[in-house]
């Protein structure tokens, strides 16, 4: 069966992404869970113009970060974890802790997408992150604290 798939999936595909899966999972799991649509004429014609917006919106907010980002540059970001007495976290540090923190203390809104990390961080310190926003990219520190 043919679907459009309305979020990420998993081994499936990413958003507006047009598949091919077999006819029991699409009606069981995927359509009524609200992940796919069946890929009719227009449902098609709906999901490009969501696209499409979906970009734009996207464009004007990365715009908007590209004025403020400078402000972040340079900038120390504290966070805090458990760690053992050698100085190594119990839980690294991921992504997504990452941008809410950045969130919260400099008011800057940037997408897990724009954080450009290779692992978590698992160790207590200073640690300098890149943030790339389009063409743009800026440093800064993260400083990791023991609780």
């Amino acid at each position: 069966m043919r679907i459009v798939l309305l979020n990420d999936v998993p081994k499936v595909g990413r958003r507006f992404e047009v598949k091919n899966v077999a006819d029991g999972y699409a009606m069981n799991s995927l359509i009524p869970r609200g992940l796919a649509k069946s890929a009719t004429k227009t449902v098609l014609k709906e999901i490009e113009n969501r696209k499409v917006s979906d970009e734009a919106r996207k464009k004007v907010r990365d715009d908007l970060l590209l004025k403020n980002i400078k402000d972040v540059e340079n900038a120390t970001i504290t966070i805090s974890g458990k760690a053992s007495d050698k100085g190594h976290l119990f839980a690294g540090i991921h992504i997504e802790e990452l941008v809410s923190v950045i969130k919260e203390q400099t008011g800057l809104g940037l997408d897990v997408d724009h954080i450009v990390l290779k692992e978590p961080i698992k160790e207590v310190g200073e640690h300098k992150v890149v943030a790339k926003v389009g063409d743009m990219e800026t440093k800064f520190t993260v400083k990791v604290e023991e609780k």
